[in-house]
């Protein structure tokens, strides 16, 4: 590693803030200094006057592994045409709840002021380990949900409103490998005191690479629904049996089911219901391998955990290099993750940009099925991030040697003095700082 990483690093791992200037524009995954009780003003929300209708794509057979670019199209027109009654497009295309408009802790004066214009509070939930709330609005009858965010903006300028978007699967997995071999017994393996934490869909808990570990869950009403993508990436966070490994194998996974098979699943509000259990249970790193729009609410709530200290981990997105930044992974302070295959090439449609932190195998590798038994072979940035969080996971939980450091900046710092350097020397907006996790990509090939 250069002169010039190695001081980048150390940067990173004090909690410095680098100067922006015009000939370095790369933003590194900064730990943002605690929030203040009054949050400063959010950036302006885009001008929701102009309505634009949603192109909605016909339905074609789900896309080859080897080009995402239109997985998560089709995904979003396949919503719109079979549940137009409870989903819409915002004015940029992007799916969510209709009718519905969210807010983290409105005055009671404002929520008041609401229900004078016709809202109606559809529910409420207390997020206590962040300090905040959560309410879900419902539009006035024959109004549109973009002109109900614009009010709502204008009457209480204090709190986030927006759509409450829906946030899809950031990868896509073929059931094609072989009957997973019994899991061997227990042994000792990284992160055996450790805690990571999964916003995803359900995990398939009798899977043999799964059956070893501890797994405490939150949503669905307690119920257990099986998820072919949430169940690939818990594999690759602490999954174990014979050929097969992931990042953090020991740790008890803390895993949020925000789908519950439904396809209103995903949404904005439950995504940050998840946060807040997360922040509850500390779990000290949190991978999110899902992705959409760029929302007012969700970005308060993600600012409160990376407050706390805790590590947000996601998946930069498959809509291709020159596409628009997708969130949380866009939002500052989230460590941002992209894919490579296993010759190290960049996946021609992952995400790019500034906020791109790390890359970590997302290719050519195979993961627990949700079918109770076999493999599957998995494509995309939603694999590469729990590569990542494993490791910060393991680094956050090592002992630091009597360096009196909090452990997220001391994790990164970790990762970074090991990432692999691709691409230009420096950190870039194709891979960040580089490879990790080169090691733990497991070849669909060997569990034939």
């Amino acid at each position: 590693m250069n002169r010039t990483r190695l001081l980048q690093a150390a940067a990173l791992a004090a909690g410095l803030v680098l100067a922006a200037n015009a000939s370095a524009q790369f933003r590194l995954p900064q730990l943002p200094p605690p929030l203040p009780p009054q949050l400063p003003a959010l950036p302006p929300a885009p001008d929701l006057r102009i309505e634009k209708p949603p192109v909605v794509p016909r339905l074609e057979s789900l896309p080859d592994l080897s080009d995402l670019l239109e997985s998560r199209t089709l995904t979003i027109g396949r919503l719109l045409r079979e549940h137009g009654h409870l989903i819409e497009a915002d004015p940029a295309g992007h799916p969510a709840i209709r009718g519905e408009v969210v807010v983290l802790s409105p005055s009671p004066a404002a929520l008041e002021a609401a229900r004078a214009k016709g809202f109606s509070v559809v529910r409420e939930s207390a997020l206590e380990a962040l300090g905040e709330r959560v309410v879900v609005l419902r539009a006035p009858s024959g109004a549109t949900t973009a002109a109900s965010v614009l009010a709502l903006r204008q009457l209480d300028s204090q709190a986030p409103y927006d759509f409450n978007h829906l946030y899809l699967r950031a990868g896509a997995i073929r059931h094609e490998l072989a009957q997973a071999p019994t899991a061997a017994g227990r042994a000792k393996a990284p992160g055996a005191s450790s805690r990571v934490g999964l916003i995803d869909g359900g995990v398939d808990r009798r899977h043999p690479a799964l059956r070893h570990a501890e797994v405490r869950t939150f949503g669905c009403s307690g119920k257990q629904i099986a998820d072919l993508h949430g169940t690939g990436v818990a594999s690759l966070l602490v999954g174990r049996a014979p050929g097969f490994a992931g990042a953090i194998p020991d740790a008890t996974l803390y895993a949020a089911d925000v789908y519950c098979d439904q396809p209103t699943g995903g949404t904005a509000a439950l995504l940050a219901e998840a946060l807040a259990w997360m922040a509850r249970e500390n779990v000290p790193v949190v991978n999110v391998s899902l992705v959409g729009p760029a929302n007012l609410m969700l970005e308060r709530a993600v600012r409160r955990v990376i407050a706390r200290g805790q590590i947000v981990v996601a998946a930069v997105g498959n809509d291709g290099p020159a596409a628009p930044p997708l969130y949380p992974a866009a939002f500052r302070g989230v460590i941002a993750v992209t894919a490579v295959d296993a010759q190290r090439r960049v996946l021609p449609e992952a995400g790019r940009g500034a906020h791109v932190a790390f890359a970590a195998p997302g290719a050519d590798m195979a993961t627990a099925a949700s079918d109770g038994h076999g493999y599957a072979r998995a494509r995309g940035t939603s694999f590469a991030a729990p590569l990542v969080a494993g490791l910060l996971a393991r680094a956050a939980s090592a002992d630091s040697g009597g360096i009196e450091q909090p452990a997220a900046p001391r994790a990164l710092g970790v990762l970074i003095r090991s990432a692999i350097d691709l691409g230009p020397p420096g950190p870039d907006e194709i891979y960040g700082f580089g490879l990790v996790g080169e090691n733990l990509r497991v070849d669909p090939r060997s569990l034939r």
